[in-house]
Formats: structure tokens, C-alpha cells, sequence
């Protein structure tokens, strides 16, 4: 099943004094196991587009859409079994520590 692996900021990372695990050892792992299928880091919020289409007309603004201090700053693209080994592929990223990750099962159309 494929996942979309969201990797976000958080006003609260974990403060405790254990070293994160280190994100090129996450990449290489997961992409030799055949789990990560393709991620990448994000620019900036200050270069995203909101693109929206109102009563007709089209309404572009610079920015993100959402007021938030916790933004999208990555993705991973994850192929796993299930659920629970999806979590367990994110609870060795370093994202898990330092932000928060969001899961969420790709839907076939």
C-alpha cells in the first residue's frame, strides 16, 4: 500500500537530549528496502502559491493558504504492507523528532 508521508515543522520538538537518527541513513535504508519511492525537501513557504477558483474566477495568492506556525517543509512517498510498518518508517525519521509526520494511504481512482 502506498502512503504519503507528509514531513512537517512543529513549535514543539522533542527536548530530550537522545541524538535523532540521521536523515541520509534514513534515505539510503528505506530506499535499498524498496519503502521510499521518492521524497524530496520543499522551498520555503514564502515561494508557495495558493491557486483557488472562486464563483468562476481564478484567485492566486502568494503563500500558503493556511495561518499555521507548522507547515509541509517535505514528503516521502512510501510503499509498505500496511499501516504499521508506515509507522514504523516514519518513527526511525529524524522529522519525527524535530516535527511531526503525517500518513496517509494514497487512494486509487
Amino acid at each position: 500500500m502506498k502512503y504519503m508521508m507528509f514531513v512537517c515543522s512543529d513549535t514543539e520538538p522533542d527536548t530530550s537530549t537522545a541524538e535523532w537518527p540521521d536523515i541520509e541513513v534514513w534515505v539510503s535504508e528505506n530506499d535499498a528496502r524498496g519503502r521510499r519511492l521518492e521524497g524530496s525537501k520543499l522551498a520555503a513557504v514564502s515561494a508557495a502559491t495558493t491557486v483557488r477558483v472562486r464563483n468562476g474566477e481564478l484567485l492566486v495568492s502568494d503563500g500558503p493558504f493556511a495561518e499555521t506556525k507548522e507547515v509541509i517543509v517535505g514528503f516521502d512517498l512510501l510503499e509498505c504492507a500496511d499501516l504499521d510498518e508506515a509507522i514504523e518508517v516514519a518513527r526511525a525519521h529524524p522529522m519525527a523528532w524535530g516535527g511531526r509526520l503525517e500518513l496517509r494511504p494514497l487512494v486509487d481512482l
